[in-house]
């Protein structure tokens, strides 16, 4: 395939709700343009844009792709994301390498969740769209009745389209064209006719500003409507050329901005990586300005390396299209970048630029896991680390106190996934295992004990003899003495403070992490033979345990600060399930969108499957946002279960 020019180019996220037909739409489109000689199914596991193995099996949208369609000298280069919001990084990352949008809706299911997290995505990110009412040939298909609800949630901006235009356009179609232009808006209160220049220059910019949203229909599986569309996209998508400008970092780390355009020092961002397992890591880029070729070399700044690029290529899906060159605002890939992730910027040497990095949502749901095999364990860790150069929007979290590996995602679709092709690319069984919960452990009330370590067995023995307070502190551990008359050697106070600090670690209830105690050395004895430092620490730990036990010990719980944001008709619902669990509500917002934010503070330990209880609860409509916030002291009637089945397990 040749290069392009940027005039000639247009890049599309496809978006909306799984199952409504982008796929479908790619594999039509690469019909008619003789790309292919016959339409893949979903279902056959036989389309173009999903050739992953995991797709194929499970019949839907995993990654991203890439799939150029060739029409009328343009080259559209359409970014198929998942439909799922477990995958919503995809998305975003589509956004980013876009200048618009297609949101299909299924005619048959309306607006689903899908379709309101596309549009969300498309205001966050300002991209001009097109909302594509899809298989127009169901039974129950109608256009207005769709249409309708279609603007009764998105707003006014929606205006139904036909194409091709005639210069007879409709009031509300005119009335929308003079919103964007001044003098058009003249025009219109005067009652003149706009002349056809005057119409395709004010959709333009009324559609490049997102004050019209064309709304048309389709039945691609037929056939229906697919040359309209492509002509509306090459007409009205916005060119790269009129992308706003890029904003980004200098070496200096000083605010900067990019227009797109050829005549400027190369410059890209790789928003997408692919881990082949024949070709080995292949970088996805958005060439922003300038132009690449094959074989220059390129500066990453995040790794302050410069890479070789090899051969430059077109991706249409799994199949590879050579070419010599791409220019500003093109599309394309490259293999083997040693040092290039997702999300890293690629640029001249001496004229250094960091693009803002790629949106990824912080995780919603993590599950503890295990490779089932032991001797898997590194094979496990290697395994993730190269899934994350494919998809940084889930992370792999070792936890010190629990001695946990946690994965974690959006979702459980998302985090099977993960698991899937951990076992299918790196034979590596991994098991989920019930998340284990950071307690801490600490005192309530006083204590005054005395700790005695007294060994004799033949030649030199071991004595170590202190008398230490125990109460509260706001410190996680204070220790001083105040010792006199010489009753324990200066030289021993630090091996008792060692010996505190170990005992810290593992508390007397549940092994737990013990905080905010203070402990005070007061007095003891010694021997001038048998005294050393390890009978001293000795002696601090019975000391400890045994001060501890008597100070009133009790359970801390990790809380968690929760931000959810829900529709209104969910309120009950999530109020109510906060209750069970313990939650307490701090506050609420109206948000801008509708809906309410709820502040809340819940236990860690009510938390593990909550993902995915919102979800069930609000329809995939509400989500939320989590942080560590304190720690609280765990009822007393769970502290009871939580120590028990800490005894049992160490007794058995």
């Amino acid at each position: 395939m040749k290069g392009y020019t940027s005039e000639t180019i247009r890049n599309v996220a496809l978006l909306g709700h799984s199952g409504c037909g982008k796929t479908t739409f790619l594999e039509a489109a690469l019909l008619n343009t003789g790309v292919t000689n016959r339409m893949g199914k979903v279902e056959d596991g036989n389309t173009v844009s999903d050739y992953d193995k995991m797709e194929i099996e499970r019949g839907y949208s995993i990654n991203t792709s890439v799939v150029p369609i060739l029409w009328k000298e343009n080259k559209i280069n359409f970014i198929d994301t998942p439909g799922f919001f477990d995958f919503i990084g995809e998305v975003n990352a589509a956004l980013r390498a876009s200048e618009a949008a297609v949101i299909m809706v299924d005619a048959g299911a309306g607006i689903q969740v899908g379709t309101e997290a596309a549009w969300k995505a498309c205001e966050r990110y300002k991209k001009p769209r097109f909302i594509v009412i899809n298989k127009r040939d169901k039974d129950e298909f109608d256009f207005y009745k769709t249409f309708d609800e279609l603007k009764e949630r998105f707003g006014e901006k929606l205006i139904p389209f036909s194409w091709p235009l005639s210069v007879d356009i409709d009031d509300e179609l005119k009335e929308a064209i003079a919103m964007a232009d001044e003098e058009l808006m003249e025009k219109y209160f005067e009652g003149e006719d706009f002349s056809e220049e005057e119409i395709l220059n004010g959709l333009k910019k009324g559609i490049a500003e997102g004050g019209i949203v064309p709304v048309c229909s389709s039945a691609f599986e037929l056939g229906h409507g697919l040359e309209g569309l492509l002509d509306l996209l090459v007409t009205y998508v916005p060119t790269p050329y009129m992308h706003g400008a890029y904003r980004g970092f200098n070496d200096n780390n000083e605010p900067v901005e990019r227009m797109s355009v050829v005549d400027a020092t190369p410059s890209a961002f790789v928003f997408k990586t692919i881990v082949d397992p024949f070709v080995g890591k292949i970088s996805v880029l958005k060439v922003v300005t300038g132009k690449l070729n094959s074989g220059d070399e390129i500066y990453n700044e995040r790794a302050g390396k410069v890479e070789k690029l090899g051969k430059l290529f077109f991706l249409r899906g799994k199949s590879q299209q050579e070419l010599n060159y791409a220019e500003a605002g093109d599309i394309v890939a490259v293999a083997k970048l040693q040092y290039t992730l997702s999300g890293d910027t690629l640029c001249d040497k001496n004229d250094i630029v960091r693009y803002l990095p790629l949106d990824y949502p912080q995780p919603a749901y993590y599950v503890a896991i295990e490779a089932a095999d032991k001797n898997d364990e590194d094979k496990m860790g290697t395994g993730l680390n190269k899934l994350r150069e494919e998809d940084p929007s889930f992370v792999v979290e070792r936890n010190t106190e629990t001695h946990q590996t946690l994965l974690g995602g959006q979702g459980d679709i998302q985090i099977s996934v993960i698991l899937a092709k951990l076992k299918d690319r790196f034979g590596v069984e991994v098991k989920t295992v019930p998340q284990k919960i950071a307690y801490r452990e600490t005192i309530k009330g006083n204590s005054d004990v005395q700790g005695k370590h007294k060994k004799q067995s033949g030649g030199a023995g071991q004595y170590g003899d202190v008398h230490i307070r125990f109460s509260p502190s706001e410190q996680e551990f204070e220790f001083s003495e105040e010792l006199f008359g010489g009753s324990v050697p200066k030289n021993y106070v630090p091996a008792v403070e060692k010996g505190l600090l170990e005992c810290m670690n593992k508390g007397p209830l549940a092994g737990c992490k013990v905080v905010n105690i203070k402990a005070v050395l007061y007095d003891g004895s010694y021997h001038d033979v048998d005294s050393n430092e390890m009978a001293f620490k000795i002696a601090a730990s019975l000391a400890f345990k045994k001060g501890i036990a008597e100070a009133k010990p009790c359970l801390l719980e990790p809380i968690m600060k929760l931000e959810i944001s829900i529709p209104d008709d969910y309120m009950g619902d999530v109020m109510g399930d906060l209750n069970k669990r313990r939650g307490k509500i701090l506050g609420m917002e109206p948000l801008l969108d509708g809906g309410q934010k709820i502040i809340a503070t819940v236990p860690q330990a009510e938390l593990f499957d909550y993902a995915i209880a919102l979800r069930a609860m609000t329809q995939a409509r509400g989500s939320f946002t989590m942080v560590f916030d304190k720690y609280e002291e765990v009822p007393t009637h769970l502290a009871a279960k939580i120590i028990d089945a800490y005894k049992a397990e160490n007794e058995a």
